[in-house]
């Protein structure tokens, strides 16, 4: 699995063969192919090219798949004892990629594509056969239970004050 290091919009993206990147919206259109013109490292399983800045001859190209907006952002201003409140927020656009061919120009390779799960079989399930119940009996309840239910409420006791006459 070959992986490198571009740049694009100012900003560095990992891509992987075979795999999707989501950049800055470019110019193209959805289903149109295109090279990345700064590539500035590749990665070929424990073989690597570090570029100064750039790595000249390798060439990473990417199929437009889609252009999509990213997750909305607020933005909030609030300046107390002003009344002063104000809510604005935006959604980024972005191009999602897929990253089609790394490597050296007229290199001719097929881009191992991930393999899907094998389907698996349902299972037959032997049919249970339902034997017959017994209930079990209500338990009688507990002598402390009835312990409490047959001792008699406890006398109140007065709370008011004795007072003494001289």
């Amino acid at each position: 699995m070959r992986t490198a290091i571009v740049e694009s919009g100012g900003k560095q993206y990992r891509a992987v063969e075979g795999s999707t990147i989501d950049v800055d919206r470019l110019a193209h259109e959805v289903g149109k192919s295109f090279d990345f013109e700064r590539v500035l490292m590749m990665l070929d399983e424990d073989v690597f090219m570090v570029g100064t800045p750039t790595v000249g001859e390798i060439i990473v190209s990417a199929t437009v798949v889609e252009h999509v907006k990213g997750p909305k952002v607020v933005s909030f201003k609030y300046r107390p004892k002003k009344r002063i409140r104000v809510k604005g927020g935006h959604r980024h656009q972005y191009t999602r990629l897929m990253i089609d061919f790394i490597g050296k120009a007229g290199e001719e390779r097929k881009v191992a594509k991930k393999q899907a799960a094998p389907k698996v079989e349902p299972v037959e399930v032997a049919e249970v056969k339902e034997e017959a119940r017994v209930e079990k009996q209500a338990r009688a309840p507990k002598e402390a239970a009835a312990k409490k239910s047959e001792k008699a409420p406890a006398a109140k006791k007065s709370t008011a004050k004795k007072t003494e006459k001289k």
